[in-house]
């Protein structure tokens, strides 16, 4: 498992019982997730130490319950990036921190390549991956089917100062656009994906995690540059296994692209702790070193 172990803004102090503590920069949150079925909190002192807990409800969704009267956002930073938080209705700050694994080494990829990059970003979200890209040197297409998420990257990007550098924001179904940019023949060296276990496009158009990756993957590589950068696949999807994001990627991919494979688990690590938190698969093509 690759752990993002290098944040200074953001940490877990503690987790047990289906809930976690973090700390946001100055703000600390409890957030439920299912992953934590262990009781025994390691510093029970610390939960009293919360801003505000994110409470379930019997029926769906659930509902901010603060202790103190939050921002109504405020700015992390990771390294040279810089990202708005924002509480969501459902449970959610516009982050995943665990993704910095994933920002590390995309940037060492593009930082190391030699060339121009353009990155394609689908289920783009509020930009992690976007801003970590521009600041190495890549241009990036942002898309998503969200107005409020594409207005949200927006937001980071500019905060991380990024904002005259090369980036296109799309709202629109994912699949959708894909297929008009194989009509208009535009490549990409690099393409990311985060999509979603179940959603909606645009105009309704439904996703499903397991019924359409592969076709998705599949038509992405007839948008892949003759000598592509890499391909990432990152999940959240329960049930799916890292191996077979890999052998999508060996299906599709690596049969017009000879690379390298990989795939894995992403966590976090509790602060004075041996334990960590599974928050996540990816799926990795890239190019082979040296040609």
């Amino acid at each position: 498992m690759e752990l993002a172990q290098e944040w200074k803004d953001y940490e877990i102090l503690d987790m047990a019982d289906g809930q976690k503590l973090e700390r946001w920069g100055k703000q600390v949150l409890i957030r439920p997730d299912p992953q934590i079925i262990w009781k025994e909190k390691t510093y029970p002192e610390l939960w009293k130490k919360a801003n505000a807990t994110y409470l379930r409800s019997n029926t769906g969704g659930g509902n901010w319950e603060y202790k103190t009267k939050l921002p109504e956002s405020w700015k992390i930073h990771y390294k040279n990036l810089t990202f708005q938080i924002k509480p969501m209705g459902f449970k959610h700050t516009g982050l995943f921190p665990e993704q910095a694994v994933n920002w590390d080494w995309m940037t060492q990829k593009i930082k190391s390549a030699g060339r121009n990059i353009k990155v394609l970003n689908l289920f783009a979200y509020t930009g992690g991956a976007t801003v970590a890209c521009l600041s190495a040197g890549a241009s990036v297409c942002h898309v998503d089917s969200s107005k409020g998420m594409v207005a949200w990257a927006k937001e980071n990007v500019i905060a991380s100062g990024l904002q005259e550098k090369p980036v296109r924001y799309l709202i629109d179904d994912v699949v959708k656009f894909v297929q008009r940019e194989i009509r208009r023949n535009n490549k990409y060296d690099a393409i990311i994906m985060d999509p979603p276990s179940y959603g909606r496009g645009t105009n309704g158009e439904v996703w499903q995690f397991e019924n359409n990756i592969y076709d998705l993957v599949r038509l992405c590589t007839q948008i892949l540059t003759p000598n592509p950068l890499f391909f990432l696949i990152n999940s959240y999807t329960t049930g799916i296994s890292a191996k077979v994001l890999e052998n999508i990627l060996w299906e599709t991919v690596q049969k017009h692209k000879q690379g390298k494979l990989s795939s894995g688990e992403i966590g976090l690590p509790m602060k004075h702790s041996s334990l960590v938190l599974p928050c996540g698969i990816y799926g990795r093509w890239e190019e082979k070193e040296n040609g």
